[in-house]
């Protein structure tokens, strides 16, 4: 059975008589159906009624459903009421904006806004570059997306992309400290959406692009890096990309293999796999063999996309031809960033002794990770409930805490390289082991690490 997660974590009211031990059956009940209690509490203790809250974490929604119906079942118990806790959490949404300053006086009136704030207009007007230091600018990221690849779950447009962009501001506020704000644009006209950034971008030091399908999120990064004086990051490209390569520079390390020797099966060549590529080639792999949804991407494609091209241009040196499972036979080296059970047990099984797995597509891996480790020496998800998540966070934050605090415009493959050096230097020689091979998210010194990268590399 699949992993219970907090993601589908749900409280349920129930009620019985105090004969009948409400608690003991519940309990009962909810485990035997597989989930996973993680709190209870005795709300109501009278002579004709118990009421209690379990709280439990379920698979996903239609387990949580089962948990609901076999309590319901039960003739000495009443389930009075369901919460969805992640529908709780995001009720109202999850950021919001407050002053720095106190408004409290007409003296703070004064300053705050009229006539103060004219003063400060001016100076402006007088040295454009004051607006970083006078104004939100200098810690503001807009978090841009037009809700055409989101998550898993495709494009589903801009308004339900929405809660993807708050929890992205809400990781920048949490991790270093930065303030962002989702900007989500009901279009998904890749010349209408440069322009709208464009507008927009005197208000923010620096662009965070999210969640905008390839080959569009490649033109619309590339153009706006010419337009606009502040940086400009796709964060499904770069973010994955940097975290990849730490977490493959840091396996390589234990199965004592070198990049350049490694042959690699790359499951996914939208803008994360061919940012991936990119990286990895940069830092000396050779032999990539890259898979889309119409097969292995070999010679005699052509792409109008530069990056595409480029991709075709620089994999499959031996123009191979063949079957996914045909090119793990041997492979070092397993990328997923594409769709649940792209590769079987055999593949696996095929694949050359102290092999890395990466099956990073979410929230379904592309191969269950507990058979993944029958035959892999380090396996990755992109699932927080598994030990070695890949996850963007360890990269993004950093990344502009550096970019914003060294007023930097651009971003370059140096800094790239230098953001996943230093996520990768957090795991100590001591801690490094098939289970760790990326820091933890919550590690303080993370953050820290990649901005101080970054600021050197500018």
């Amino acid at each position: 059975m699949a992993s219970t997660s907090p993601g589908y974590g749900i409280t349920i009211r129930i009620e019985g008589k105090p004969a009948s031990q409400p608690v003991a059956l519940a309990t009962s009940v909810i485990t035997a159906a597989g989930a996973t209690i993680t709190a209870l509490d005795v709300v109501e203790s009278l002579l004709e009624k118990v009421v209690i809250d379990v709280t439990c974490d379920t698979i996903d929604s239609a387990h949580a459903d089962e948990i609901t119906a076999a309590l319901s079942k039960n003739p000495e118990l009443t389930v009075r009421k369901v919460s969805d806790r992640t529908f709780l959490l995001h009720l109202g949404g999850k950021i919001e904006i407050q002053s720095k300053v106190p408004l409290k006086t007409r003296d703070d009136l004064s300053r705050a806004y009229t006539p103060g704030v004219a003063r400060i207009c001016q100076a402006i007007v007088d040295d454009p570059t004051d607006a970083r230091r006078l104004t939100i600018k200098r810690n503001t990221v807009a978090v841009v997306t037009d809700g055409s690849a989101v998550l898993g779950l495709g494009n589903i447009g801009p308004a339900a992309a929405l809660p993807v962009m708050e929890g992205k501001a809400a990781l920048f506020k949490r991790f270093a400290d930065v303030d962002a704000w989702p900007v989500c644009l009901d279009t998904q006209d890749v010349d209408e959406i440069v322009r709208t950034v464009q507008l927009i971008a005197p208000v923010y030091g620096g662009i965070n692009l999210e969640d905008i399908s390839a080959p569009r999120c490649f033109e619309i990064e590339r153009r706006l890096r010419d337009l606009l004086d502040i940086p400009v990051f796709h964060d499904d490209q770069h973010g994955t990309a940097i975290v990849v390569l730490a977490a493959l520079r840091n396996s390589l390390k234990l199965v004592n293999k070198n990049l350049g020797d490694v042959k690699i099966v790359l499951s996914g060549v939208g803008a994360a796999g061919n940012a991936i590529a990119r990286l990895l080639t940069l830092n000396g792999a050779r032999n990539i063999i890259g898979f889309n949804q119409k097969g292995v991407v070999n010679k005699s494609m052509k792409s109008e996309d530069s990056m595409q091209q480029w991709f075709i241009d620089n994999s499959n040196p031996d123009n191979f031809t063949g079957t996914m499972s045909g090119a793990m036979a041997g492979a070092d080296v397993f990328i997923g960033v594409s769709a649940p059970n792209v590769i079987t047990e055999a593949d696996a099984a095929s694949m050359a002794p102290k092999a890395i797995i990466f099956a990073l597509a979410n929230p379904d891996p592309e191969i269950d990770p507990i058979i993944a480790r029958k035959y892999a020496a380090v396996v990755a998800t992109g699932r927080s409930d598994q030990p070695n998540q890949i996850n963007n966070v360890l990269a993004f934050p950093g990344i502009f805490r550096g970019l914003l605090d060294a007023h930097a415009n651009k971003i370059t493959d140096k800094l790239l390289v230098a953001a996943a050096e230093a996520i990768a230097d957090c795991v100590s020689p001591e801690q490094l082991n098939a289970s760790f091979i990326v820091p933890s998210v919550f590690d303080p010194n993370v953050t820290k690490a990649v901005a101080a990268a970054v600021k050197k590399s500018v």
